[in-house]
């Protein structure tokens, strides 16, 4: 088949699949276009390209031209097909070009393209590569960027067709969907899996893409390397290069500290861990204490076995739902005194504390009350946040911790927000 012929079933396809809604602004995708090339990043599977053919979808009802051009297939590896998709789709309308990285050159051409054709071409561009939100010096300023993450609890619920309901019964349903989303994630192939077999299966198969996919490839790393320290991070709260490196030798890999730190760069680049650091205005504090790691889905604790209690689960599932939300407007860090009492979240706008939050299952027992509480009222002491939240599994209200007052919420109507 010629390229065309591939660009042309790409298109068709995009425009007639049967697509679950997603809570994604197309039309601000479709505005931004008109000054910038609009950037799609986020964990592979997460839903870009659905994305992009539901605004593929939109646009054509609107009697707009639009083309949708996937650029993993295989047949599409030569080095002109940005080129010649160019010259099958013309100089003007929507193109939306997924998984664009895999494309040769693809920073030099959304350049030149975005600067010749710039107010006629809109170019929506997808990648599960954190490189498309970190471009080279000639896309520097071009580029808007979109994270995507999997499924939000309200997406998840949407998809598994649960409502939300204020009774007894209604209350009920919902506490069973938020242990299902905890356990096994919110990719959208996962959630509409029937057989729970069948989801730890899904799971395991995109672990070992992104592991190959979209680090291992990119660092040069061997595939069983980059399991190896995925696994060691899904089992660490916290992530140091030192005890990693302690963690290789004692399994019999031979690596160096900088090649972990690359590996710990790259799987954020991929998306598959988040590495959050400790709130100091000193760059040396920053680089010296071990960083809390995440993970970019909860269900891949489960799937790829590894003990994550309850509490390790909320606190990662509140911390994807702080980056969906804040879409890079926020830094988020954690805080940690002398004495070790902990607040889990800060979140940042520049040099202004905006929220501290805890994320807690049990807040029954006396010890951890206190030092929940001890630990998010020294934070607020210190920073001066202008809100406190203690997420919870069932504890709703207002307490008050010395001079300050905590709001309550439990984590799963703080999801539905």
């Amino acid at each position: 088949m010629e390229t065309t012929g591939v660009f042309d079933e790409w298109s068709a396809y995009a425009k007639k699949k049967a697509l679950l809604a997603r809570d994604i602004d197309l039309e601000q995708l479709e505005r931004g276009s008109a000054s910038k090339i609009m950037a799609i990043t986020g964990i592979r599977r997460a839903g870009k390209s659905s994305v992009l053919m539901l605004l593929a979808q939109k646009l054509q009802v609107e009697g707009k031209k639009v083309a949708y051009v996937n650029l993993e297939d295989s047949r599409l590896s030569g080095k002109g097909t940005l080129d010649e998709i160019l010259k099958w789709f013309g100089e003007d309308g929507f193109l939306l070009l997924d998984e664009v990285t895999s494309a040769h050159d693809w920073g030099g051409w959304l350049s030149r393209v975005h600067e010749l054709l710039s107010g006629r071409l809109r170019l929506i561009v997808s990648s599960s590569r954190k490189g498309l939100s970190m471009p080279n010096k000639p896309l520097r300023g071009r580029i808007l960027q979109m994270e995507m993450y999997p499924l939000s609890f309200r997406e998840f619920l949407s998809f598994k067709r649960v409502a939300v309901e204020k009774t007894t019964v209604g209350r009920g349903r919902l506490e069973k969907a938020f242990f299902e989303y905890l356990k096994y994630g919110g990719f959208p192939e996962v959630v509409l899996a029937g057989d729970e077999t069948d989801k730890v299966r899904i799971l395991g198969s995109y672990f070992k893409d992104i592991v190959g996919l979209d680090i291992a490839e990119v660092s040069h790393q061997d595939p069983s390397t980059v399991e190896a320290f995925g696994r060691y991070v899904l089992q660490s709260t916290y992530f140091s290069a030192s005890k990693c490196l302690n963690f290789f030798k004692t399994v019999g890999h031979k690596i160096g500290k900088e090649k972990l730190l690359q590996l710990e760069k790259y799987s954020e680049a991929g998306y598959l861990f988040f590495f959050t650091p400790i709130f100091s205005h000193s760059i040396k504090d920053k680089a010296q204490y071990p960083r809390k790691a995440y993970c970019g889905d909860t269900g891949f604790y489960h799937a790829m076995g590894s003990k994550a209690g309850f509490g390790r689960l909320y606190e990662n599932a509140a911390f994807l739902e702080l980056r969906r939300r804040s879409q890079g407007r926020h830094e988020i860090a954690y805080w940690k005194n002398k004495a070790g009492l902990e607040t889990d979240f800060v979140l940042m706008r520049g040099s202004d504390v905006m929220e501290a939050l805890q994320a807690v299952y049990e807040l029954d027992d006396a010890i951890v009350k206190k030092r929940e509480f001890g630990g998010i009222s020294l934070c607020a002491d210190e920073l001066k946040p202008k809100r406190l939240i203690i997420l919870t599994k069932d504890k709703a209200g207002e307490m008050k911790e010395g001079k300050h007052r905590v709001r309550l919420v439990p984590l799963m109507d703080w999801l539905l927000e």
